[in-house]
């Protein structure tokens, strides 16, 4: 090579490594980049309804429209409802909305006010389709839970703790109850531990003929009251509700039945015991047939009763028994046929989730999936083809499929390819379907796939995530397993820092939730994963196990920590925290642990217990005291305080803070009316009493989430510098 030619290459050599330097340097990713300016959240397809043709969907965009589009090709074809065309409108948008039977009215739901994690009072209005005119649903103030009713005339909603019906071709509003009063009686709506443990919201359902309204009425008055304090005027406020601890008493719960045209009322035989748990209500097919899910307090006795609509009158038409607990009852428990006869359950029975066809007429059961999987949930039911179409871990816990199957187990079929986590919603006639998927390195792709699976169309591929992402410098997530001794093989994920080199040490940083039922090992894109990134920039390994107790592999493991909750977790991570840290790449004097509500618990578990392998912990929103926490969840898995105590107070945190010797930063929120600040006051206490030097970080006025204003850049900015400080 002659010396012009070298001099040249030298040059653009230079200028090139020079340049790809700033651009490595331009690329790190920032806090702000994730929580100021929104670069790594995913775009979706969101608010989908599908329209009574099967052919068509509506979808809200910008908050102001709601257009219907073509499954098969995509194409826009016509507008329901647009918020420029009603220049009076007394709101500028729209939260929420759903379309009446025959789709000639709309319900709006705009000025949303939140409750609890899930409920809220909004301002309600009726949009009508042919006269292109806005009426609100009631002037009398903000409604919840409103809903047409299936023949399109009438509304029904809840104020103030009262049921009510509009009648849209009156213009009428009905009061049907009387005696809702805060704290004390609640009709239509759940109490605050019904809606966070058994996940619902409205506590009502309309019959089929439209004849009649089946509700839960929740008697508070005996439940204990949290005192929230609310730092917003010179003399703070106080926000009071009822929340009811471990062992203590629930709210005494009854169905009625309403009849619209009479306006008889009648209150349903749910049996003599009023300590019990009543987790869903449906009407079957039959408008004079409402199905009442019951379980006892324990949680291990699930009873479906079948009442009559008519006296009020009911009977058992299914049962089962656990010795631990019978899984959370959900809306895809039970699903009726419409046959007169059938419904669909999910049970374990077998010790896996799988699905049944049981005859409630002779009391057969047989099943209808089978094999050492756990189906995840059941999507629907297609009367016309007898298919039904599900979600299960058949190929791997860490996957997720959606399968179609026919109810006498023939037929099975997969219907989707990609190996990764897919969810998927079907139209009203289920010829098609919109699935979800992504993997753990790959942002949501959605597409849009006929009945058999095949794909029609992609709707949304992130393709501008993806190449941020790379142009960010994300580095791959792999998956891995150990087994410890005698147990099952557990699962995990690991992201090691660009440019990793096996012959370096570096710090270990866990992520852990670990609660019963949960699952944060999967092979699916998560939200939390940009942080995690940002980590493995500074120089951390990350990881996250899930320990025994969590779902997708089958009942036996969901179950081990039945009675001693965090025994075994911990177990399980102080293993694979040792099993990490005895690679040559892992510097086992630097191993910090990280989590959020049960994850707070768990780190404070893992860090109290860990014979100082931890370093430092970050506990976030945490139970400290199992004493403290609701009943619905805590008895479940570990029965009553009474019943347990030793499972209570050798796995509560608070107990043990004599035995940390690590760095530990306590945050919480001080608004949390899930898990209360009581819980981190608690550790205080304990924490000074053994003269334990910690940090903390307590949010005013936030909840569970800490979310809010700049909370969230704030709250990851403290833990990454306590991270950075300490690990």
């Amino acid at each position: 090579m002659n010396s012009r030619v070298f001099s040249l290459v030298f040059t653009l050599t230079f200028t090139l490594t020079n340049t790809l330097s700033a651009q490595v340097k331009k690329s790190e990713i920032s806090l702000d980049d994730i929580y100021v300016d929104g670069l790594f959240q995913s775009q979706g397809v969101d608010n989908i309804r599908s329209l009574n043709d099967g052919k068509h969907f509506s979808i809200l965009e910008e908050g102001k429209r709601i257009s219907a589009y073509s499954y098969e090709s995509g194409r826009f074809t016509s507008t329901l409802m647009d918020l420029s065309t009603l220049p009076e409108a007394p709101f500028t948008a729209i939260h929420e909305y759903e379309l009446s039977p025959d789709e000639s009215n709309i319900l709006l739901v705009t000025k949303p006010e939140k409750i609890y994690r899930y409920s809220f009072s909004a301002s309600y209005y009726i949009f009508n389709r042919k006269t292109n005119s806005l009426q609100a649903l009631s002037p009398y103030g903000k409604q919840r839970l409103a809903t047409f009713s299936p023949d399109g005339k009438k509304v029904a909603f809840v104020r103030n703790n009262n049921l009510f019906i509009k009648n849209l071709e009156t213009s009428n509003e009905v009061q049907a109850t009387f005696d809702g009063k805060a704290t004390k009686i609640i009709n239509g709506a759940p109490d605050w531990v019904y809606e966070e443990e058994f996940g619902f919201t409205r506590a009502f359902d309309w019959s089929p003929d439209s004849r009649k309204i089946a509700y839960y009425h929740f008697d508070e008055r005996a439940v204990k009251e949290m005192d929230l304090t609310i730092y917003n005027s010179l003399y703070p406020s106080h926000y009071d509700y009822k929340y009811p601890k471990a062992g203590e008493r629930n709210s005494v719960v009854t169905i009625h039945l309403l009849d619209i045209e009479s306006n008889k009322d009648i209150m349903v035989y749910t049996g003599s015991e009023t300590d019990q748990y009543i987790p869903r209500i449906k009407w079957t097919f039959d408008p004079s047939v409402l199905s009442i899910t019951r379980l006892n307090r324990l949680q291990n006795h699930l009873e479906i009763l079948h009442a009559d609509a008519g006296t009020g009158q009911s009977k058992i038409v299914y049962q089962e028994t656990e010795d631990k607990y019978i899984s959370e009852a959900t809306d895809d428990m039970i699903t009726y046929l419409g046959n007169g006869r059938d419904f669909i359950i999910m049970s374990e029975r077998d010790g896996w989730r799988h699905l049944y066809l049981y005859n409630f007429q002779t009391g057969t059961i047989s099943p209808v999936t089978t094999g050492r999987y756990d189906i995840d949930k059941l999507i629907g039911y297609d009367r016309k083809t007898g298919k039904i179409y599900f979600t299960s871990h058949e190929r791997s816990p860490l996957n997720l499929d959606v399968y179609s199957i026919t109810t006498d187990g023939r037929n099975k079929t997969r219907l989707t390819s990609h190996k990764g986590w897919n969810e998927a919603v079907f139209s009203k006639t289920y010829r098609y379907f919109i699935n979800t998927w992504s993997d753990i390195n790959t942002p949501p792709v959605t597409t849009l796939n006929d009945s058999e699976g095949h794909l029609i169309r992609t709707l949304q591929d992130n393709r501008e995530l993806k190449t941020r992402m790379q142009d960010k410098g994300f580095s791959n997530v792999d998956f891995f397993s150990v087994q410890p001794p005698g147990e099952d093989t557990l699962f995990g994920y690991i992201l090691k820092p660009p440019g990793f080199d096996p012959a370096r040490a570096y710090p270990l940083f866990m992520y852990v939730y670990g609660g019963p039922e949960s699952q944060n090992v999967k092979d699916e894109y998560l939200s939390r994963m940009p942080w995690f990134q940002l980590l493995a920039q500074k120089g951390f390994v990350v990881a996250c196990v899930d320990n025994r107790g969590t779902d997708a592999r089958g009942e036996a493991f969901r179950k081990s920590t039945y009675m001693q909750l965090g025994r075994l977790e911990t177990e399980d991570q102080l293993f694979v925290a040792r099993y990490l840290g005895a690679k040559p790449w892992i510097d086992k004097e630097r191993i910090g642990i990280f989590g959020w509500s049960y994850g707070g618990f768990m780190s404070l578990s893992c860090l109290f217990k860990g014979d100082d392998i931890f370093k430092m912990a970050i506990a976030v929103a945490p139970v400290t005291n199992w004493r403290f926490y609701d009943t619905i969840y805590t008895e479940r898995f570990m029965r009553t305080p009474a019943g347990n105590p030793e499972g209570y107070d050798h796995n509560s945190p608070v107990f043990f803070t004599d035995m940390t010797k690590g760095k530990l930063l306590l945050i919480h929120g001080m608004a949390d009316d899930n898990v209360h600040l009581q819980n981190s006051a608690e550790l205080i206490k304990s924490l000074v009493f053994n003269n334990k030097q910690f940090d903390m970080q307590f949010y005013p006025n936030l909840d569970h989430s800490i979310h809010g204003g700049n909370a969230t850049l704030h709250l990851y900015t403290r833990m990454t510098r306590f991270i950075e400080g300490n690990l």
